[in-house]
């Protein structure tokens, strides 16, 4: 069984946002996203794939369609297949979180 400290994980990157894989099989991936202030997801879409994203810390502006929201810490919400998304982190502060994408594309 693999177990995996998710804090002890976080590693960020000054240039852009830093992904790290924690889990991944041909069905599904579990990332950390970690980023510095002012870094970015572009808004992209996944035809039949979800894709989950978990606030761990700091907050960030998450696109789900035509709808953005600011999220903070310990909130979730779901991209589903074909819906564009992506992150902005706005904030003046790092932002991580936790990301599931099932099936992965």
């Amino acid at each position: 069984m693999d177990v995996v400290k998710v804090r002890g994980a976080f590693a960020f990157n000054p240039e852009k946002l830093k992904k790290i894989s924690l889990f991944d099989t041909d069905k599904f991936f579990c990332d950390i996203y970690c980023f510095e202030p002012g870094q970015t997801q572009k808004v992209h879409s996944h035809e039949g794939s979800d894709k989950v994203y978990y606030v761990l810390e700091g907050r960030g502006k998450v696109t789900v369609g035509s709808e953005v929201r600011e999220l903070a810490a310990d909130e979730i919400t779901l991209a589903p297949s074909g819906e564009d998304h992506g992150v902005m982190n706005d904030s003046g502060e790092r932002l991580v979180m936790l990301v599931f994408m099932a099936p992965k594309p």
